[in-house]
């Protein structure tokens, strides 16, 4: 059993940054995938990046490749999602996962425990 706490949402204004994490519970963190998914009122939840097991691999959806990056610390359980260059786009409460699949996927059914989500807006 994994439990996932998402943490650093809030309101930031175009162009600003912020740096969500998401603290893991359980000794097992490091055989997890681990992604970010974001959901925007009135859209289906879609993934904005993963990161597999060690670190060593990770994927962007194309919407957020070269403003956000995904980091993990698996000695503090702890992934990170720091986002730069923010758009009123990128407006959503944002979710992490982790999946049993060491590798990670867009698909949401890959991942088997999620956190409550943080919200984040982005002013124009």
């Amino acid at each position: 059993q994994v439990q996932l706490a998402e943490s650093g949402g809030g309101l930031v204004q175009a162009g600003g940054s912020l740096r969500l994490s998401c603290a893991a519970s359980g000794r097992t963190f490091s055989r997890y995938a681990m992604g970010w998914f974001r959901q925007a009122p009135g859209k289906e939840r879609e993934a904005v990046t993963y990161i597999n097991y060690n670190g060593g691999s990770t994927y962007y959806a194309d919407s957020v490749k070269g403003r956000f990056t995904i980091s993990r610390d698996n000695a503090k359980n702890l992934v990170y999602l720091q986002m730069n260059s923010l758009k009123p786009e990128d407006t959503a409460v944002y979710y992490c996962a982790a999946g049993k699949g060491s590798y990670g996927s867009t698909f949401l059914s890959s991942y088997d425990y999620w956190g409550q989500g943080t919200q984040v807006t982005v002013s124009s």
